[in-house]
């Protein structure tokens, strides 16, 4: 799809001296003179985001900061006290994502806040907005870990409703709810809602709207851009894209609503390691490669499908006759990396992916290496037994439908 016009915004170092003088709050996205640039590309953007000023002799981007304290004499005036409340490593990345977060036309940058992983962001958002006798609303067909996060939800005391993530359903039972919670493509049906129209009916209900972004990234789909509050995803999967850490991330519209969420990220400790924190910020400079790698790999082998007799239930967005086409590309800008399809049975499933050559029999997904897994085996979602989520990585096109087309070949009944 045509890239859209984005500009690169350079805040200055977070590791670098903070005075006591107007250093006394924990630091934020920067805002620096670029944000009121043109904003450039999505290539130029991840490649920039989040790096300090240069300073002669320095690294573009410092090392990881491994801290527990910090040296404090006298009053805490500064942002960095100790390891759980802040790390100029986070800061950094940080900073980078809530530059591609950010929606456009708005000269700051949203506010963002890392965690150890795509659920510990999730649950912040969750439990620092609701309270016992609220109304959440969820999707049903949503991220596996959800059903959990429900329990818990009502062991508190709040009510939680359900609907679909097709059709905007969940529009039909939102009156009266305190946050509405969108996952748009959702995992691993792919269906996709319409995130304006939903953020517009549940901001004039007095609701607030989180949208988990996992799927699309921030070079796919800008939830902030599109009405909601919260933007959340796992940089587990193509964000960063190389399967080697756990990383999740909220970005705010408001500054209140993060400072919620900070406090929940305090009580809790579900902080990222400096290590994890700096690998994924050096994972971004090659996202919109990735992305547009991996993404494109994911038409061909969905288009490679179309034509199998044995292949049932095939999704991919970015086919323009998927029932969720229309919708999706007039909201995203790409379309992902996932495809998903049915195999006639579990065992027939089971034989195609041990048959699969560059496709690694793997949960998770986004990553550089294509993966695939018959998602029945872990319970939870209402798929069919020989339903698979397929991954595509940055092989070569050609290769990887080949694989594919082969495997189906030799494990055919």
């Amino acid at each position: 799809m045509t890239e859209r016009a984005q500009a690169p915004v350079h805040g200055g170092d977070p590791a670098a001296g903070h005075s006591a003088e107007g250093a006394s709050e924990a630091p934020t996205a920067g805002t620096g003179a670029a944000a009121r640039e043109a904003r450039a590309g999505d290539g130029t953007r991840a490649v920039r985001a989040g790096l300090p000023e240069p300073v002669k002799y320095e690294p573009t981007l410092p090392g990881p900061v491994f801290a527990a304290h910090y040296h404090l004499p006298g009053e805490p005036t500064g942002p960095y006290t100790y390891g759980r409340d802040e790390n100029p490593t986070w800061t950094r990345l940080e900073r980078a994502i809530g530059e591609l977060e950010r929606p456009e036309g708005r000269e700051e940058d949203v506010e963002t806040l890392v965690f150890a992983s795509g659920m510990a962001a999730i649950s912040a958002v969750l439990f620092s907005q609701l309270r016992a006798g609220d109304a959440v609303v969820l999707p049903d067909d949503g991220y596996q870990a959800l059903p959990l996060v429900r329990e818990q939800l009502t062991a508190y005391g709040i009510e939680v409703r359900t609907a679909p993530t097709a059709g905007d359903a969940q529009l039909g039972v939102l009156d009266g709810a305190r946050l509405l919670w969108l996952e748009t493509p959702s995992n691993p049906g792919l269906d996709v809602c319409d995130v304006r129209r939903l953020a517009d009916a549940a901001h004039a209900r007095g609701a607030l709207v989180a949208v988990d972004n996992t799927l699309a990234t921030p070079l796919g789909q800008l939830p902030l851009d599109l009405g909601a509050d919260f933007s959340v995803a796992s940089g587990t999967k193509q964000l960063t894209g190389h399967g080697d850490l756990l990383l999740g991330y909220v970005a705010c519209r408001d500054a209140g609503r993060a400072a919620a969420v900070r406090r929940w990220r305090k009580i809790v400790g579900a902080v990222p390691g400096p290590m994890e924190a700096w690998l994924a910020h050096r994972s971004l400079a090659t996202l919109q490669l990735r992305a547009d790698r991996q993404d494109a790999n994911a038409l061909a082998v969905a288009e490679a499908l179309r034509g199998r007799a044995e292949v049932t239930g095939l999704r991919y967005p970015g086919l323009p006759d998927d029932p969720s086409y229309e919708i999706a590309a007039r909201q995203m800008r790409r379309f992902g990396c996932v495809v998903s399809f049915a195999l006639p049975s579990r065992a027939r499933a089971e034989r195609f992916l041990d048959a699969l050559r560059l496709v690694d029999d793997a949960t998770s997904f986004g990553g550089v290496r294509s993966t695939a897994e018959r998602r029945g085996r872990w319970g939870g979602d209402a798929v069919s037994e020989g339903f698979i989520r397929f991954s595509a990585g940055a092989e070569d096109a050609e290769d990887l439908v080949a694989d594919v087309l082969r495997a189906l070949d030799e494990t055919a009944d």
